[in-house]
């Protein structure tokens, strides 16, 4: 059996963008993960050891945010890349990056990349 997780709307502040300018000043970024893993003893055991342990998947997501990429397709794949790496029992990962008002001379809301593996 399995089971999803999501982490919806975490949001960052971070130097990711094309542009020498972005990675100097930074942005907002929003994150949002849904991940599907293999319960297998998890609910029976009652066992958060056995379980994708959605603060440590946090971190993960907060440890790679911390790391300059010029696109944020590049950001979600290194954060899909963390987590499978993390939690063996992950089975797919639908993972989106946005950035929030970009600097692209108008008003816009956000720019997102949703990736999935």
């Amino acid at each position: 059996m399995e089971y999803r997780i999501k982490l919806e709307n975490m949001e960052f502040r971070a130097f990711h963008g094309c542009y020498d300018l972005e990675q100097k000043v930074g942005n907002r970024f929003r994150v949002d993960l849904e991940i599907t893993a293999e319960l297998g003893v998890v609910a029976e055991e009652d066992c958060v050891e056995k379980a994708v342990n959605y603060l440590l998947v946090y971190q993960t997501v907060q440890a790679q945010m911390r790391i300059t990429q010029r696109t944020i397709e590049r950001v979600s794949t290194n954060i899909m890349q963390a987590l499978y790496a993390q939690f063996p029992q992950i089975r797919h990962i639908r993972c989106s990056v946005s950035k929030l008002a970009p600097p692209l001379g108008g008003k816009i809301e956000r720019v997102s990349v949703t990736l999935e593996q």
